[in-house]
């Protein structure tokens, strides 16, 4: 009982990553910085039941971070990106993927930031620095509680922003295609084809 209790608490510190890169994934910061993800607005979130959809982390905007996090047929999206959130923009920036988009927002201010809620959405918005985190779920798939944990947890995965991402790989030298031309096969047919 002893080494399961060790075990768990070490996976527990393995999967949470506490800020490190392995909390996203070397192979996932890779992608995002390629695409033009700023390293400071790379974060990694828990939201427990949840996990990342490692294909869907990318630059949003200019060079914000989004992601989508899923459970089962439930998602939610992170998106991080420069500006600022302010109660006047509360209630005037429309919710992720509200139905309809223009549905009326409600907003709650709280020690986190904004809870808002609207056409069968919701999410907190946390404003850290020059950027702001959102994170956005219906209703009926995550709750209040959850949402509002996860963003106050966000944690920068790339720690001090300064790392690169490897080099793009060059082209690969195959050997087996001729030296001049296109390396198209020949199909001539000759006269009366």
């Amino acid at each position: 009982m002893k080494e399961r209790l060790l075990s768990v608490a070490v996976l527990g510190l393995v999967v949470s990553g506490c800020g490190s890169e392995a909390s996203l994934g070397q192979g996932v910061l890779e992608q995002a910085r390629r695409q033009g993800a700023a390293p400071e607005l790379i974060y990694a979130l828990d939201l427990p039941g949840y996990r990342l959809a490692e294909q869907s982390a990318g630059v949003i905007g200019n060079d914000g971070f989004g992601a989508f996090y899923f459970s089962g047929g439930a998602r939610v999206q992170l998106r991080v990106d420069r500006g600022t959130f302010s109660d006047a923009l509360c209630a005037d920036t429309p919710l992720m993927d509200a139905e309809p988009p223009s549905a009326p927002v409600r907003c709650e201010r709280d020690e986190v930031g904004w809870y808002r809620s609207g056409g069968g959405r919701h999410e907190y918005t946390a404003v850290r620095a020059d950027h702001f985190i959102r994170l956005n779920g219906r209703v009926d798939e995550v709750d209040r509680a959850a949402l509002k944990a996860a963003v106050a947890g966000a944690r920068h995965a790339v720690p001090d922003g300064s790392a690169t991402p490897s080099p793009t790989p060059g082209p690969v030298e195959r050997g087996d295609l001729p030296t001049s031309g296109d390396g198209a096969p020949n199909n001539e047919v000759g006269p009366g084809g």
